[in-house]
């Protein structure tokens, strides 16, 4: 979902009790309790991914790239998430932004 930083900064609260805005949440949904139904044959519904579009802006401007890369960046670091990847320690936050960067240098690869 892309939203404003109002919803992003309410769900911040409401699920992890953050009261802040923030770029990016992502919600694991793997346990079943979300009451998400699939067909056997469908690939796992791993969750949830939220990006605050105004922070994606602001973002994408101090980093100097575009809007569409910045986009693309949350993205990823919320799957990146739902797939156990973590950034709370320097040494999780290194492996994983590692992959974050190679699966965006490697997505807009394919664009080109």
């Amino acid at each position: 979902m892309i939203t404003d930083d109002n919803n992003i900064r309410r769900l911040n609260l409401e699920y992890r009790g953050e009261d802040r805005t923030t770029d990016v949440l992502a919600f694991d949904m793997t346990d079943g309790s979300d009451g998400f139904v699939s067909p056997p044959s469908a690939p796992p519904h791993l969750g949830e991914v939220v990006v605050s579009y105004p922070r994606a802006l602001a973002q994408a401007t101090e980093y100097g790239h575009s809007e569409e890369e910045e986009l693309d960046r949350l993205v990823i670091h919320g799957i990146l998430h739902l797939l156990g990847y973590d950034d709370h320690c320097r040494g999780d936050r290194e492996v994983m932004w590692g992959r974050q960067e190679a699966a965006v240098q490697a997505f807009h690869a394919r664009e080109r």
